[in-house]
């Protein structure tokens, strides 16, 4: 009998392979959101750096155009190509253009190019996309000057 005792007393307290699946089942636990939350900053951090460069590539093609109805075509154009490459589009009304003088491109004057940009979160269905919570927005701004040396164009 107390041979059996001894067994029966040793498959209670044996806790052997217990630690490993603890370990996997807190592993997944922790480890699935800490990546999701990683992944979702990267998408974010590289639309911030999209939005920026889309701002200062728009604001130099502005600057630089040869007239007033050129200029606006340019920046957007500048705009879309930048957010192109970080594989962001420009959609309708998200480039916004003000001047300080008018004409814009007079010499000295400064030029100041926003863009508002809604991010989606990554993974998510469908349906949650395009809401509040599941998107985060980024903004950019960036002001560039006129040439003062340039001939008065409008």
């Amino acid at each position: 009998m107390t041979v059996i005792r001894r067994l029966a007393r040793r498959v209670r307290t044996d806790d052997r392979g217990n630690a490993m699946v603890e370990f996997t089942v807190l592993g997944m636990l922790l480890m699935i959101p800490l990546v999701y939350v990683v992944l979702t900053v990267f998408v974010v951090q590289k639309a911030a750096y999209a939005v920026t460069a889309a701002t200062r590539e728009a604001g130099r093609a502005y600057v630089t155009a040869e007239s007033g109805g050129e200029a606006a075509a340019r920046a957007e154009a500048a705009a879309a190509i930048a957010l192109g490459d970080h594989g962001l589009g420009l959609g309708p009304g998200q480039l916004a253009v003000e001047c300080s003088a008018n004409p814009c491109l007079t010499p000295g004057a400064t030029v100041r190019v926003r863009l508002d940009l809604t991010v989606p979160l990554p993974l998510l269905p469908r349906v949650f996309q395009g809401r509040a919570p599941a998107a985060v927005a980024v903004h950019g701004q960036h002001e560039e000057v006129v040439d003062v040396f340039r001939a008065s164009r409008s």
